[in-house]
Protein backbone atom coordinates (compact mmCIF):
# COMPACT_ATOMS: atom_id res chain seq x y z
CA UNK A 1 0.00 0.00 0.00
CA UNK A 2 2.80 2.41 0.87
CA UNK A 3 4.52 1.74 -2.46
CA UNK A 4 1.31 2.53 -4.32
CA UNK A 5 0.81 5.75 -2.36
CA UNK A 6 4.39 6.80 -3.02
CA UNK A 7 4.09 6.07 -6.73
CA UNK A 8 0.97 8.26 -6.94
CA UNK A 9 2.52 10.96 -4.72
CA UNK A 10 -0.46 10.52 -2.39
CA UNK A 11 -0.59 10.83 1.38
CA UNK A 12 -2.47 8.48 3.69
CA UNK A 13 -4.20 11.44 5.36
CA UNK A 14 -5.75 12.38 2.01
CA UNK A 15 -6.50 8.89 0.66
CA UNK A 16 -9.56 6.68 0.97
CA UNK A 17 -9.76 2.99 0.09
CA UNK A 18 -13.06 1.60 -1.16
CA UNK A 19 -13.68 -2.12 -1.03
CA UNK A 20 -16.29 -4.83 -0.72
CA UNK A 21 -14.25 -7.25 1.39
CA UNK A 22 -13.50 -6.61 5.05
CA UNK A 23 -10.76 -9.23 5.21
CA UNK A 24 -8.74 -7.86 2.31
CA UNK A 25 -9.66 -4.35 1.13
CA UNK A 26 -10.73 -2.78 4.40
CA UNK A 27 -8.05 -4.54 6.45
CA UNK A 28 -5.36 -3.28 4.05
CA UNK A 29 -6.66 0.26 4.37
CA UNK A 30 -6.87 -0.01 8.15
CA UNK A 31 -3.30 -1.30 8.38
CA UNK A 32 -2.06 1.51 6.13
CA UNK A 33 -3.82 4.19 8.17
CA UNK A 34 -6.27 5.09 5.42
CA UNK A 35 -9.88 6.09 5.74
CA UNK A 36 -11.97 3.11 4.64
CA UNK A 37 -15.27 2.72 2.83
CA UNK A 38 -17.01 -0.64 2.76
CA UNK A 39 -19.56 -1.18 0.00
CA UNK A 40 -22.14 -3.89 0.60
CA UNK A 41 -22.56 -4.81 -3.06
CA UNK A 42 -19.93 -7.54 -2.95
CA UNK A 43 -18.37 -10.01 -0.54
CA UNK A 44 -18.94 -8.63 2.98
CA UNK A 45 -22.25 -7.95 4.71
CA UNK A 46 -23.27 -5.82 7.68
CA UNK A 47 -23.29 -8.89 9.91
CA UNK A 48 -19.63 -9.59 9.01
CA UNK A 49 -18.55 -6.30 10.61
CA UNK A 50 -19.33 -7.48 14.15
CA UNK A 51 -16.89 -10.38 13.77
CA UNK A 52 -13.95 -8.11 12.93
CA UNK A 53 -11.62 -6.38 15.41
CA UNK A 54 -11.70 -3.27 13.17
CA UNK A 55 -14.51 -1.31 11.54
CA UNK A 56 -14.75 0.58 8.26
CA UNK A 57 -15.05 4.36 8.60
CA UNK A 58 -18.00 4.49 6.21
CA UNK A 59 -20.49 1.94 4.88
CA UNK A 60 -22.54 2.33 1.69
CA UNK A 61 -24.88 -0.01 -0.16
CA UNK A 62 -22.83 0.35 -3.37
CA UNK A 63 -20.14 2.47 -5.01
CA UNK A 64 -22.89 4.45 -6.75
CA UNK A 65 -24.08 5.70 -3.34
CA UNK A 66 -20.74 7.25 -2.34
CA UNK A 67 -20.84 11.04 -2.26
CA UNK A 68 -17.52 12.21 -0.85
CA UNK A 69 -17.95 15.95 -1.16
Amino acid sequence: MRAALNKMHAHSEETVIVGDNLRTDILAGFQAGLETILVLSGVSTLSDIDAMPFRPDWIYPSVADIDLF
